[in-house]
């Protein structure tokens, strides 16, 4: 089973100048992610703008990332909606092409009950026949939190191993799951309390410093982790200046890991303002080429 553990990059997805997904960009940024501190990546998540990806270009992106990094790193689908039928055909697909674990998101806008959403991921694990499933929770983009007890309950299910928890107050451990931070600023504190890692944004940019992190926690040094948090603090905050994945994305065309910050509708590109925040940010620790200054 693949360890889901460490620093977990959730991909943004490049788009050519026909909308298309830019397939052979997205194999060149996975290889960056790895050889810059990821342990594995996830296609097709939030980050990936997976609303407005087709079940075939999600299937096209795992195949393509799996066959470029598979050998180094982890790789995981996004295979949540809110239709559970959906998710299990999408589940099923993605483990085919050879997703090495699933992120599923509790259904949004249907606002399941308790029973609704055991039964939804019960249905979901099934279809992953074996391949180790997280769970998503976050509550600012679901309206619904899966709490602890829930998490607990859920954990029960065989192959379902993880919480990507971005539900800031609810990072403690919880028993029978692992724990990845689902937000860049909790990493740190969601690594004290005993979780195994994150699914993050800001490693894109600033991944090396966020395995640095990691690696101190694990041997120890909770003051150098600190020291280094601290210091990228400035990077998580201009990544947030909107709504994700946008300003990433400005991040990622500046510092030419992709050729274009291209969105999909309803999603657009960062205006002057944001740029100008995200530009900033990278400046002051000097990321910069002169051009893209």
């Amino acid at each position: 089973m693949a360890k889901l553990e460490g620093v977990l990059t959730a991909m943004v997805t490049p788009f050519a100048e026909d909308g298309s997904v830019d397939v052979a960009a997205a194999r060149r940024l996975a290889r960056h992610l790895v050889e810059h501190g990821s342990h594995g990546v996830v296609v097709a998540g939030t980050t990936g703008e997976s609303p407005t990806l087709s079940d075939s270009e999600d299937v096209e992106l795992v195949r393509a990332v799996k066959e470029e990094i598979g050998a180094d790193a982890v790789v995981i689908c996004g295979t949540g909606t809110n239709d559970t039928r959906h998710s299990e055909h999408l589940t099923g697909a993605a483990v085919e092409a050879g997703a090495d674990a699933v992120l599923v998101v509790t259904p949004y806008y249907n606002k399941p009950n308790r029973s609704g959403i055991l039964a939804h991921y019960e249905a979901v694990a099934a279809a992953a026949d074996g391949t180790p499933l997280i769970v998503y929770n976050i509550p600012s983009r679901v309206v619904v939190n899966i709490d602890p007890g829930l998490l607990a309950e859920l954990s029960r299910i065989d192959n379902v191993v993880a919480v990507k928890q971005a539900n800031n107050d609810e990072i403690d451990a919880v028993e029978g799951l692992d724990v990845l931070a689902g937000n860049d600023d909790i990493f740190l504190r969601c690594l004290e309390a005993g979780g195994n890692g994150g699914i993050l944004v800001a490693s894109h940019v600033v991944g090396a410093e966020m395995r640095a992190i990691y690696d101190a926690v694990r041997a120890g040094d909770m003051d150098k982790a600190r020291e280094i948090d601290a210091g990228i603090r400035p990077v998580y905050d201009a990544l947030a200046v909107t709504t994700n994945p946008i300003p990433v994305k400005a991040a990622a065309e500046m510092l030419e890991l992709i050729p274009s910050a291209r969105m999909r509708l309803p999603m657009v590109e960062a205006d002057d303002e944001q740029r100008a925040t995200i530009r900033a940010a990278l400046a002051a620790r000097g990321m910069l080429t002169a051009s893209a200054a």
